[in-house]
Order: structure tokens, then C-alpha cells, then sequence
């Protein structure tokens, strides 16, 4: 529990402390908005950091080169613990938004962090506010801003399993004109999720898959994303599964 605690603590401790950083951030984004942006990343990245280190998190990156610098893209992966928007946003290297439940958007002090971040709540039993998540997700990365998303619609329960992804979601980088980067996760829900309320000392595995551009594709191939997306971080996740 003592890992619980210390990471609970942190959480709560940031949002009151970090009070004075969004006025200051809400003034620097009057003026500079690319500035906030990265000043933001920079922020909450050092709180995500302190929360794997409180949580004793040991992470084993592989494919990390296949990662764009230079352009923003649609990050897709697998989902098993709220600890994979933590391991992912560390290693992103520019302003990256997470599509989250609409849910999130009611947490005090976290929501404003997570709209600098660029965060976006999609309603998911609201096929029209849906859609609006989906056009601001575009606009986002046209305007230079990447965007991640778990297309699963919500976290599976079994290490393994894989739920369908949602074909939804491949239309951001069609719409948009970016590459897919796949993510695939092994063993995070150890942290935390499989042992309720205790976090405990674990190894994790991201890889970064070769980015998929739609728009070499054929109509038949684009009709198929998801499943080709799928089958990519199924084969990155059962190859790295003896390395946890």
C-alpha cells in the first residue's frame, strides 16, 4: 500500500500546488500558444515521471526510432490500465493529445491540465458529440498538435485479450493526413488493476510499430485499417510477452 499511498499522494499534492502553474499558463497562452503547449508537456511530464518512479514502474521501450520528430501523428494502442497514458505520454516528443472518456472532463483541477495537454472527451453514447470529438481530433493534428487513442473503447480485462478496435478512430489520420503509429503494451494493468487497491513493482513493454500511412493505401486497404492496426500491436505484444 505504501506505493498506493505515495502515488496517491503526489496526484493530489500536484493539482493543489500546480494551481499558480495554470494562471500562469492560461496568461503565457493568451500570448504564445505553441509555448503553452510545450511548457504544459513539460510540466505534467515531470509529474507522470514521478508517479512511474513512486510506483517502481521498470519500462523496456523497443521502436522508439520509429517515432516521427518532425510531424505530429495518431498514436493506437492496446489499453489494459489507466498507467498506459503515464509510460506513453513520458516518451512523446511533442505536443500530444489522449481522447478520454467524457467522464475525466469532471475532475476538478485535473480537466484544466488535461485541456492544456490538448485532451479531448469523447461521449461515446452520443454518436453526434462523437463525431465532434472526432473533427477536433483532425484539427488538432493539422494544427501540429499529435493525438493518441485507445480504439478499444475501454480498458480489456484479461492480459491477452484484445477487444475490437473501433474503425472510428482511423479516421482521424485519413481525415488528417498523419501516420499511424501502433502501441503495444505488455503487462501494465500489474501495476495496479490486477491488485486493487495495491500498486506494486513491475516491468512493462511498450514498442513503437513502423508508422502506416493511409494514404498509400487502396479503398479496400483503408476499409481494413483497423484490423491491420490490430494485428500489428497483437504481434508486437505476443512476441515481447517472455521479456516481462
Amino acid at each position: 500500500m505504501i506505493r498506493f499511498i505515495l502515488v496517491a499522494g503526489f496526484v493530489i499534492l500536484f493539482l493543489i500546488v500546480s494551481i499558480p502553474l495554470m494562471i500562469a499558463e492560461w496568461i503565457i497562452g493568451k500570448f504564445n500558444m505553441d509555448l503553452k503547449s510545450r511548457s504544459s508537456l513539460a510540466i505534467v511530464n515531470f509529474a507522470f515521471r514521478t508517479c512511474l518512479f513512486f510506483s517502481g514502474a521498470q519500462i523496456t521501450v523497443l521502436g522508439e526510432e520509429n517515432v516521427p520528430k518532425d510531424v505530429p501523428v495518431l498514436y493506437i494502442g492496446n489499453h489494459r490500465s489507466y498507467f498506459d497514458i503515464l509510460l506513453t505520454y513520458t516518451r512523446v516528443p511533442r505536443p500530444t493529445g489522449y481522447i478520454a472518456k467524457d467522464s475525466m472532463e469532471k475532475v476538478p483541477l485535473l480537466n484544466v491540465w488535461m485541456r492544456n495537454l490538448h485532451c479531448l472527451f469523447l461521449n461515446r453514447e452520443n454518436l453526434k458529440e462523437g463525431m465532434k470529438t472526432i473533427l477536433t481530433a483532425i484539427e488538432k493534428i493539422k494544427s501540429g498538435i499529435s493525438i493518441c487513442i485507445f480504439p478499444e473503447g475501454t480498458r480489456s480485462k484479461k492480459e491477452g485479450e484484445f477487444l475490437p478496435f473501433h474503425q472510428g478512430s482511423f479516421k482521424i489520420a485519413e481525415k488528417a493526413g498523419c501516420l499511424i503509429v501502433p502501441i503495444a503494451l505488455n503487462n501494465t494493468a500489474s501495476i495496479f488493476e490486477d491488485h486493487l487497491p495495491k500498486i506494486k513493482k513491475t516491468h512493462v513493454v511498450i514498442e513503437y510499430g513502423k508508422p502506416i500511412d493511409m494514404s498509400t493505401m487502396e479503398r479496400d486497404e483503408k476499409k481494413k485499417i483497423s484490423d491491420t492496426v490490430l494485428a500489428e500491436i497483437k504481434r508486437m505484444y505476443f512476441k515481447n510477452r517472455d521479456l516481462v
